[in-house]
């Protein structure tokens, strides 16, 4: 495997296999970006009204807490972060139909095996809510289906908190039965075309909004977050054999600036936009600037422990606020009564412990479960259609 990040080639069977150097084909400091992202996401949670951060929150200046209670704005990023990484990893697949099955398998191991834990943790409220009389057995009904097929990004409010971050579930899913569609749309596109992508995703939202489009729609609006990580990634390869170790250039300016905008988001008006429509830019060229690498904020999402806590945000991700609900009945409302802060720290370290052991025992091995269970289908069909064939 050559050190460079050219392509190196090999003959098989007749076909010329492209093989991208592994080096510069895997990008750690994005999974590391990962668990910072996650952080962001709880702190956020934990900075509501009521919540164990809320009192230590608004001692902050008022620039600080602009930055903890601009959480939510992770998701954005995660979602740009999506459709970058999957353009990448299958950047050359040629999906036929085979290629599909491998991808749905892939999709669906990556969320639902955790999913389906962080509902067996809310259990008993889940249970609880069904049985009180004040819901009819039609909305009853409609939590079940809303969260057992992770469609509350479709329907909007559901007035009950088992796992509110699980609506960027409903967007992930979208995105990802559109992707071979917008793969295929830009993999060959020049220059020119892939920056117009980048111009289309940013006014979307903007037009959709005036469009009276309901915001309840979710993966509708946030679609342009996942083309736009497309569009991204497609530039990173431009830029790649130019750039590399150079990133800072791009993600330095990025991430200051974006800073800038979460501090004082007065900046968009009179733009027809919000925050969200001035991070989309930054939010690419940040991760694109990552991608690159080099200088120091790089390496240190680079290292081994961002690398891993990175591997299990997505656990932690989907698992914080299920475990908020038996932890604040314990340590803030139970018999602990913890100050506010200590309870918040606690809270971390359990949760991110928690997420490490689910990754190792429940997300990987479900993972390879998941995908071994569609390969060893897919082998015993083909024999039958080969003999078809014949």
């Amino acid at each position: 495997m050559p050190a460079s990040g050219k392509k190196c080639k090999f003959q098989h069977k007749g076909t010329i296999v492209h093989i991208a150097s592994k080096k510069h084909d895997y990008l750690p400091a994005l999974t590391g970006l990962r668990f910072v992202l996650a952080i962001w996401v709880v702190l956020h949670h934990l900075s509501g009204q009521r919540m164990m951060l809320e009192s230590f929150t608004n001692s902050l200046p008022v620039w600080g807490q602009s930055l903890v209670h601009g959480g939510y704005l992770a998701v954005e990023t995660f979602f740009i972060l999506s459709g970058f990484v999957l353009a990448r990893t299958y950047a050359h697949a040629e999906w036929k139909g085979r290629d599909l099955l491998h991808y749905g398998a892939a999709r669906i191991a990556r969320i639902y095996p955790v999913y389906l834990l962080s509902l067996l943790v809310v259990m008993p409220f889940i249970i609880e809510a069904m049985l009180k009389p004040t819901r009819t057995a039609a909305q009853k009904m409609n939590l079940l289906v809303d969260y057992g097929f992770v469609l509350q990004g479709w329907t909007g409010g559901l007035n009950v908190g088992w796992n509110t971050p699980a609506w960027t579930l409903s967007c992930e899913f979208f995105f990802y039965l559109l992707f071979p569609l917008l793969i295929l749309a830009m993999r060959r596109a020049r220059r020119p075309a892939i920056f117009a992508v980048l111009g289309i995703c940013l006014v979307t939202p903007v037009i959709l909004a005036h469009s009276n489009v309901p915001w309840t729609w979710k993966p509708i609006y946030h679609l342009s977050d996942f083309a736009a990580g497309i569009a991204g990634a497609r530039i990173f390869g431009w830029l790649q054999p130019r750039m590399f170790r150079r990133g800072y250039y791009l993600y330095l300016p990025a991430v200051l600036a974006g800073t800038l905008l979460i501090i004082f988001p007065r900046l968009m008006d009179g733009t027809y936009g919000d925050v969200n429509t001035g991070l989309r830019p930054l939010n690419v060229l940040a991760l694109i600037g990552f991608s690159l690498g080099g200088g120091t904020l790089a390496r240190l999402l680079s290292s081994r422990v961002a690398e891993y806590l990175g591997k299990a945000s997505y656990s932690m991700y989907i698992l914080h606020v299920p475990l908020l609900w038996w932890y604040g009945q314990w340590a803030t409302t139970g018999p602990l009564h913890l100050p506010g802060i200590v309870a918040a720290l606690l809270y971390l370290a359990i949760v991110i412990a928690i997420s490490t052991v689910v990754f190792e025992r429940v997300e990987v091995p479900a993972n390879r479960w998941v995908r071994s269970l569609v390969t060893a289908q897919i082998r015993r069909t083909e024999p039958v259609a080969l003999r078809a064939a014949a």
